[in-house]
């Protein structure tokens, strides 16, 4: 059986909070990588900007910059209020987007927040995990950067 448009369009835009829960900016990485290449039509939404020719570079930078700095011990938390806002902004951001492929941009928005929350707590807990397994957040925190590039790729391969 075939998952109904709208319902993955919304798994879509709740895994895509997931990734911004992990790091902020690979949610709209990748979003504006898919709008650019016209896998994500935004055209004439409020989110067109996604699409823009140099936007998905200046994101790549970003995000490039959040893996570096998320090793530094002087990082603080995800879960601080400026950081968690971040989050749930960014995350809502990009599931909005998925939800104008979809013709429902609220929903896409509520779900790429609620899963921005689901992605910081549950990230922080597996990453916590992980680095007390290892002795060392180091390892924790590559793997955590290998867990959210590979699922903003593979949302932005479904979209």
């Amino acid at each position: 059986m075939l998952v109904p448009p709208l319902v993955e369009g919304l798994l879509l835009a709740l895994a895509i909070g997931i990734v911004a829960g992990l790091r902020a900016m690979m949610a709209p990485t990748a979003i504006a990588w898919a709008a650019s290449r016209g896998a994500l039509p935004l055209q004439g939404t409020l989110l067109a900007f996604l699409g823009w020719r140099f936007t998905p570079w200046i994101f790549t930078l970003f995000a490039i910059g959040e893996l570096i700095t998320d090793q530094l011990p002087s990082t603080p938390s995800r879960k601080v209020p400026a950081q968690f806002a971040a989050r749930m902004v960014l995350g809502g951001l990009s599931g909005a987007a998925i939800g104008y492929g979809i013709a429902a941009p609220l929903p896409g928005f509520v779900m790429g927040i609620v899963g921005a929350v689901i992605g910081t707590y549950g990230g922080a807990a597996a990453r916590a995990g992980l680095a007390s397994a290892f002795g060392s957040d180091r390892p924790a925190a590559l793997i955590e950067d290998a867990v959210a590039i590979l699922l903003a790729v593979l949302v932005f391969s479904a979209l």
